[in-house]
C-alpha cells in the first residue's frame, strides 16, 4: 500500500512557511475562508514564481500537500519536502506513485495543491495539463482557485530571484466549484470538457482577483 503523505507534516510546513512568508514580504490575503474547512479540496494555483508555491502554503487556512516536480528535490530539500507532507511528481512519465498518493489525500479529506500549467510560466491559466480535471472528477472533491499576485513585480536587489523584500504579494482565493458535470463520467471526453470547464473558472477568478487588487 502506498503511504499518504504526513497530515501532521504538512501543518508544521503552513507554520514555516507563515513565519516565512509574513517575516520576508508583506501577504494580503483575500478570501481564504472560502476554502472549505473540512473535506477534500484542491487548490489549483496559477504559476509565475518559486515562491508562489510556498506562499499559498503559508498563508491557506488548512495543511496543503502539493504535487511538486521531482527536480526541486534535489539535496537536503529532498528530505525536507517529505517530511513536511509534499508529493514528489515525475512530469516525463505518468507518475503512478504520485498519482495514487495524491488521490489518497483527497480520498482522506485532505488539501491537494496543484499548478494545473504543470510548469512555471506567465501565470495565467493559459495553457492547463489535464492532471487537474482527472483529480477533481476521480474524486469528486471541489477545485479552490487561486491567485498568487505580485511576486514578479520587483525582483529583489540581493536576491534577484526572489521578489523585493517586504513587497507586496496578493493571494486571493476564489469559490469552490466542481469539475464534473454531474455524471461520474472519466472518459477521455469527460475529462476534457472538465478541462474545459476548469480554464473557464480560473481564467475568470484570475480576472477578478486583478481587478480586485489593482495588478
Amino acid at each position: 500500500m502506498t503511504e499518504l503523505p504526513s497530515v501532521r507534516g504538512a501543518e508544521v510546513g503552513r507554520r514555516i512557511g507563515v513565519g516565512l512568508m509574513y517575516g520576508l514580504w508583506k501577504p494580503r490575503v483575500l478570501g481564504a475562508w472560502k476554502v472549505p474547512a473540512s473535506g477534500p479540496a484542491i487548490l489549483a494555483v496559477n504559476h509565475s514564481h518559486n515562491i508562489d508555491g510556498p506562499m499559498v502554503m503559508g498563508v491557506a487556512p488548512r495543511p496543503t500537500h502539493f504535487l511538486i516536480k521531482k527536480e526541486a528535490f534535489v539535496g537536503p530539500l529532498d528530505p525536507f519536502l517529505t517530511r513536511i507532507g509534499q508529493l514528489k511528481v515525475d512530469r516525463t512519465t505518468t507518475d503512478r506513485t504520485a498519482i495514487t498518493r495524491a488521490l489518497g489525500v483527497l480520498e482522506s479529506g485532505g488539501v491537494l495543491g496543484i499548478f494545473p500549467e504543470g510548469t512555471r510560466g506567465e501565470g495565467d491559466f493559459a495553457s492547463l495539463r489535464a492532471g487537474l480535471a482527472y483529480f477533481a472528477v476521480r474524486s469528486g472533491a471541489p477545485i479552490v482557485p487561486v491567485a498568487v499576485l505580485g511576486s514578479t513585480e520587483r525582483p529583489g536587489r540581493l536576491m534577484k530571484g526572489l521578489p523585493a523584500l517586504r513587497s507586496r504579494v496578493d493571494v486571493v482565493f476564489g469559490d469552490p466549484f466542481d469539475a464534473g458535470d454531474g455524471s461520474g463520467r472519466r472518459t477521455r471526453r469527460a475529462l476534457d470538457e472538465a478541462t474545459e470547464r476548469i480554464q473557464k473558472q480560473l481564467t475568470e477568478h484570475l480576472e477578478n482577483a486583478r481587478r480586485l487588487t489593482g495588478r
